[in-house]
Parts: structure tokens; sequence; C-alpha cells
């Protein structure tokens, strides 16, 4: 049994997580496959939350609600710097 007064740690192993570059890369394939702007799309998304801005194509609606908004703009800014600088 522990102590009241020692802090517990929780750890979450990052396979558990949802990977938003695979999620991000699904939902580009399914905009583009439905004929929609996948960048306006995903910027439309982003910025009001509204998931309807993602088709269901592919589960793509799904999949990118599995993912926090500010997680996706981690992971593009992370990736752009990666590029740029």
């Amino acid at each position: 049994m522990h102590e009241a007064n020692h802090t517990q740690f929780f750890k979450v192993e990052k396979n558990s997580a949802p990977d938003v570059r695979e999620i991000l890369a699904t939902v580009h394939h399914a905009l583009t496959e439905q004929g929609y702007d996948p960048v306006n799309q995903i910027v439309g998304y982003v910025m009001s939350g509204d998931p309807t801005y993602i088709t269901s194509h592919e589960n793509a609606r799904s999949l990118i609600m599995k993912v926090e908004r500010d997680e996706i703009i981690e992971e593009l800014l992370r990736n752009y710097i990666r590029r740029e600088l």
C-alpha cells in the first residue's frame, strides 16, 4: 500500500497515444480523394473545432477527433520548424 504523503506517478506509453502525423496523412488523403482542399479543410477544423470540415470518408472525421487541436498545431509547427530552420 502507498503512503498518502507520496506522489504517485502515471506514465502513458507513447505507443498508446494516437500518432498525429499518421492521422493527418490519412485525413489529407481522404480529403484529397473527395475533391476538397485538405489545407483549407484542416485549417477550418483547427480554427473552429467543427468536425464537419473533415470528411467521414476513410473514417477521417473520427480519426482527427482522437487528437486535440493543439496537438495538431504542435505537430504542424514542429514539422515546419524542422524543415525550414
